[in-house]
C-alpha cells in the first residue's frame, strides 16, 4: 500500500503541459474570407462560362460548304463560352475543302467569331483537281473549273523520265516557278505555261538529263528557245554559256 502511495503522488506532483490557446476568431475570419474569395472566383467563372449563344461567320464564300461548317460549328453552340475549345474548332474548320485558313476568337459575353478564307484556285492540277498559289493541292476533284485556269499536268509526265516536283510557286506577279525532285528550278512565267511545259519537256530528253547534275536552273520564258543556268562548279570549270537559245531569241518574257 506504501509503494502505490508514494507512486501516485509523484504523478501529482508531475509538471502538466499546457496548450497555447486557439485563436478561433481569426482562424474563423480567415476561412470565411477564403469561402467568400472562392464564391466569387465561382460565381465569375459561372457567368463566364455561359453558354455560347451566337456564333458570326466572316468571310466571302462560293465554294465553301455551309452545311460542312455548320456541322463544325454546331459543336460550339450550347457549350460554355470559356469551356469552347477554340483551337479545334479553328482546325476542323480549317481542314474543310476549298478553306485556306479559318480565326476563331471570342467576343463578351456569348459569342463567338470565325473569319474563314477561301481558297483561289491558280492552276488546274491533272483532270480534275486544282492547285493554289503556294502549289498546293487543295482540291484533288472537282467538276467545276474555270476555264482560263492553266493545266500543270507535270507529275504524270516527269514521273515517265525518272523525275519529280517537289514545289511549285506562284509569286506576286503571276509567274510559276517549278522546282524538281533533283532541285533543278524551272522557270515557268505567266503566260502560255502548257507550251513552255511540253518544250521542257523536250529539252529535258535531248538536253537537259546528259547534264541535269551540273543544273541550277532552265529558263522556259523564250519564245522559241531556252535558258540553262548552270551550277558555280560547272561554270568555272568549263566556261560554258549560260543558254541554249536560238540566235536573235528577245529576251524572256514573264
Amino acid at each position: 500500500m506504501r509503494l502505490l502511495g508514494r507512486g501516485n503522488r509523484r504523478r501529482r506532483d508531475e509538471p502538466r503541459v499546457k496548450l497555447p490557446p486557439i485563436p478561433w476568431v481569426a482562424i474563423t475570419t480567415v476561412l470565411g474570407v477564403v469561402l467568400f474569395v472562392a464564391g466569387i472566383v465561382t460565381a465569375g467563372r459561372w457567368a463566364l462560362n455561359r453558354p455560347v449563344q451566337e456564333v458570326v461567320l466572316k468571310g466571302q464564300f462560293e465554294r465553301v460548304s455551309a452545311d460542312q461548317l455548320e456541322a463544325v460549328l454546331r459543336q460550339a453552340v450550347g457549350k460554355g463560352f470559356l469551356a469552347a475549345d477554340l483551337r479545334t474548332i479553328q482546325s476542323e474548320v480549317a481542314a474543310l475543302p476549298w478553306v485556306a485558313s479559318a480565326q476563331v476568337s471570342r467576343q463578351w459575353p456569348d459569342v463567338l467569331d470565325v473569319t474563314v478564307t477561301e481558297e483561289i484556285p491558280a492552276a488546274r492540277w491533272g483532270a480534275d483537281g486544282l492547285l493554289n498559289a503556294q502549289g498546293r493541292l487543295f482540291v484533288r476533284h472537282t467538276t467545276h473549273i474555270p476555264a482560263e485556269l492553266p493545266r500543270l499536268a507535270v507529275h504524270e509526265q516527269l514521273v515517265e523520265r525518272g523525275r519529280g516536283v517537289a514545289a511549285l510557286e506562284l509569286d506576286g506577279r503571276g509567274a510559276w516557278t517549278m522546282l524538281l525532285s533533283n532541285g533543278i528550278g524551272v522557270r515557268l512565267g505567266s503566260r502560255d505555261v502548257e507550251e513552255r511545259l511540253a518544250r521542257f519537256y523536250e529539252a529535258l530528253d535531248s538536253v537537259i538529263a546528259p547534264v541535269a547534275v551540273d543544273v541550277q536552273f532552265v529558263d522556259m520564258r523564250y519564245t522559241n528557245g531556252f535558258a540553262v543556268g548552270w551550277k558555280q562548279q560547272r561554270a568555272a570549270r568549263a566556261g560554258e554559256p549560260d543558254s541554249a537559245i536560238p540566235p536573235g531569241e528577245p529576251l524572256p518574257r514573264a
